[in-house]
């Protein structure tokens, strides 16, 4: 069997680097070798990719401290990577990438579009898909237009924030009682959303989260269950999502630290929910994702409350793959191990490149 290179793109300059090296490793280890030779390239928070050799080098940060550059070729005639060492420079045919990137510039739509550029085929989600997902405001207006419910926001501007900060308090105290949830649009895993009681810690809250993005919302604060299912396909292959999985956060809500340091924190599949909230999570998960075009894989986030009501929270197109990662916990329990989940993925990009 003449084997196919996939290039594992991780890291990143966004606020959740450390993340996506975490999946990163999760991803490698599930790839068949017999398959695919597999290339290991990292980006630091700098923007500088480096190749590394092995998942080890990952969990322990040595990656970064590689002497061998690598640099994507946007040029779609040649399809490779260009890996520099000792000052040689040496061109390598990549058949397919991996991006497995979270956050900005990497799971926004701005490595898809190399990627476009360069006719390589790659897992995950298209770059208009990849764009709308990242941005919790866009998502929400095309969200709007399914008719499904989610919370009541407040979008909110850096330049608004610098220029007419009463302002602005104002209008959010009008809409909103307290508490609020101030939210970053285009971060993931939590990073900088804060839950805002009273005035002294939106001003906080609006001030962190202007660290990770210009654009800001205020959501009104959603009593319920925190919902989670994943979706998996995409041209001839269905849509199909997954059973729902439950956030049991060990701390006032699922922010960073309790995403991945709080042991009290725990991911539940199947847990029992009222009436029919199950099902309309699943068939809402997948609605979502066909309309902001999604192909490949994405994770849909809601809140259940106790009479039932579905509301829809945000949507991850690249997933994250930790070990304690809701994504392939939710295939697992429907029968479809890491290995093969991965290689589902993988033959999900070669299909949208014949499609």
């Amino acid at each position: 069997m003449n084997r196919k290179t996939i290039a594992v793109i991780f890291g990143g300059q966004s606020s959740e680097h450390e993340v996506s090296c975490m999946s990163a490793v999760n991803v490698i280890e599930q790839i068949d070798r017999e398959k695919y030779n597999v290339i290991l390239i990292g980006i630091t928070k700098e923007g500088h990719w480096l190749k590394t050799d092995n998942t080890e080098e990952i969990r322990t940060g040595e990656w970064r401290d590689s002497k061998v550059g690598a640099v994507l070729s946007p040029d779609a005639t040649e399809q490779c990577l260009i890996i520099r060492e000792d000052g040689v420079y040496t061109k390598v045919k990549i058949d397919v990438v991996f991006p497995v990137l979270h956050g900005l510039y990497g799971e926004d739509g701005t490595i898809q579009g190399l990627l476009e550029l360069a006719k390589i085929p790659y897992v995950g989600d298209g770059v208009l898909a990849s764009a709308v997902g990242m941005d919790k405001l866009y998502a929400k207006l095309i969200v709007a237009h399914l008719n499904v419910a989610q919370a009541a926001y407040e979008a909110v501007t850096g330049n608004e924030l610098k220029e007419d900060p009463e302002g602005v308090i104002r209008r959010i105290e009008k809409h909103f009682s307290y508490p609020v949830f101030v939210k970053p649009c285009n971060a993931g895993s939590s990073c900088g959303i804060s839950r805002a009681a009273d005035r002294e810690s939106l001003i906080a809250g609006l001030m962190e989260a202007r660290k990770f993005d210009r654009k800001i919302l205020v959501e009104e604060m959603i009593r319920g269950r925190e919902i989670e299912c994943a979706v998996l396909g995409g041209g001839n292959v269905p849509v199909q999502s997954s059973g729902v999985g439950e956030i049991l956060a060990g701390a006032e809500f699922y922010d960073y630290d309790a995403k991945y340091y709080n042991p009290k924190s725990k991911t539940v599949t199947d847990p029992d929910l009222p009436g029919n909230a199950a099902e309309e999570v699943r068939k809402t998960a997948e609605k979502i994702f066909r309309a902001i075009d999604g192909f490949g894989l994405a994770r849909v986030d809601f809140f259940v409350r106790s009479d039932g009501k579905v509301i829809f929270n945000e949507i991850n197109t690249m997933p994250g793959f930790t070990a304690i990662s809701m994504y392939p916990m939710l295939w697992e329990a429907r029968g479809i191990g890491k290995k093969e989940l991965i290689e589902k993925l993988i033959g999900l990009a070669f299909e949208r490149q014949n499609g």
